[in-house]
């Protein structure tokens, strides 16, 4: 292949006077290069190419670090992904993107909850994957389907109209979701793995390249092993919606402790309310590689306290967390991404590389596209966060460009 000219290819930025977080460190006095969205390797440039940078941008020593991901969220700033149809054909997902992006989320997987057949044909016409920049706003990586092939015990927010008991094959969730592949529709799929025929159908999606995550079960640790046999890659916001820890029987949270097994990454929503930061520092503790902190956010993130939807449900946005209206059950949480960052890293006391790759390293990882995501090897997108001492962002790059009126 030949390499572009001077003329054909884009604009040379380079990013000095920075920290770069980088193959598990962070380094000082550093610097990025970066073209046509891609992170460069500033060798090539110089001793191949021979050229300058087009523009330089000083840094002013704050940490430049991957943009953060999450996995899990149910909506932002006004759009439900599982209810808000309306919205989203006027453009309400982009509206959504925008704002995650301002807030240094750069990449995420809009998540559904357990829906009907119906919900699922409409909304995942609006969340298929789709690159992110200026104009889209942080990109989407496929979707999270969160149910309703979960337990009805462990139901949490979710409606128990919809839930199936049981399952024969992939043929049955493809009746509810439609085609399922890697990397769109099932990105990642939450399942209770106690169910009925569960157990091979993951298997079945798990040879499809799809993230099987066990949650909203009661499974005790033994089918939860056998789960991880059948190839589970993942745990939904552990803590919640699940069999209690016990020292006989430690159930899904006794993964995190396996020694003839692989270790499953694990969801954490680390704000506080729906895991204890004790208990936030047990799962760290005990498996700190595997931690993928992620907001389970809804439709409230970025909008002031008051009544909202998820779904079909009305729900209550306080200082705390977002509840169903009425009662304590937690509905998920309007967090951001950045914010857990900096509550992980305070409860656990934990490196600011830990916190980082929490929320950018561990999901790529998770999501197989550590190649492109959450790293700043050469070659990577040029997905930037630069973030000041307490962790506050400051600026945002998405595809190598600037964003606009970041919120902190």
């Amino acid at each position: 292949m030949a390499t572009a000219s001077a003329s054909t290819r884009g604009q040379t930025v380079q990013i000095y006077n920075c920290r770069v977080l980088r193959d598990g460190q962070i380094f000082d006095d550093d610097y990025l290069w970066m073209r046509d969205g891609r992170l460069l390797n500033p060798q090539h440039c110089f001793w191949t190419e021979r050229c300058e940078p087009d523009e330089r941008i000083n840094a002013h020593g704050l940490l430049v670090t991957p943009g953060l991901i999450d996995v899990q969220i149910n909506g932002a700033f006004g759009v439900d992904f599982s209810a808000d149809f309306e919205a989203m054909r006027a453009g309400g997902v982009t509206r959504a993107a925008q704002g995650l992006l301002r807030q240094g989320c750069t990449a995420f997987c809009p998540t559904l909850v357990s829906s009907a057949p119906e919900v699922y044909r409409q909304a995942l016409c609006y969340l298929g994957p789709r690159e992110g920049n200026l104009q889209n706003g942080a990109a989407i990586l496929g979707t999270h389907l969160e149910g309703p092939f979960i337990a009805h015990e462990k139901k949490g927010a979710h409606d128990p109209q919809v839930l199936q008991s049981s399952v024969t094959g992939v043929a049955d969730l493809e009746a509810i979701y439609g085609p399922i592949q890697a990397g769109g529709t099932g990105n990642i799929v939450t399942v209770a793995p106690e169910l009925p025929g569960m157990l091979d159908c993951m298997k079945a999606l798990a040879e499809r390249g799809v993230v099987v995550s066990l949650g909203h079960t009661t499974a005790r640790i033994a089918i939860a092993e056998q789960a991880i046999r059948h190839g589970a890659r993942f745990v939904t916001h552990l803590f919640n919606a699940m069999g209690e820890f016990h020292h006989r029987d430690p159930a899904i949270m006794g993964l995190l402790g396996s020694v003839d097994l692989p270790r499953p990454y694990y969801g954490l929503i680390a704000d506080g309310f729906h895991a204890h930061p004790c208990a936030v520092r047990i799962a760290y503790s005990a498996h700190p590689k595997g931690v993928v902190l992620v907001t389970d956010a809804m439709a409230a993130l970025g909008l002031p306290q008051g009544t909202y939807t998820l779904g079909d449900m009305r729900v209550e946005m306080t200082e705390d967390a977002v509840y169903v209206a009425g009662t304590h059950t937690l509905a998920g949480s309007a967090i951001s991404l950045a914010e857990c960052v900096r509550r992980f890293r305070k409860f656990t006391n934990c490196s600011v590389v830990e916190a980082i790759e929490a929320a950018t390293l561990h999901p790529a990882k998770l999501l197989g596209i550590e190649a492109q995501k959450g790293t700043l090897q050469h070659g990577a997108d040029a997905d930037l966060c630069f973030f000041d001492e307490q962790l506050r962002v400051q600026r945002v790059f998405i595809h190598g460009e600037p964003v606009d009126h970041i919120e902190s």
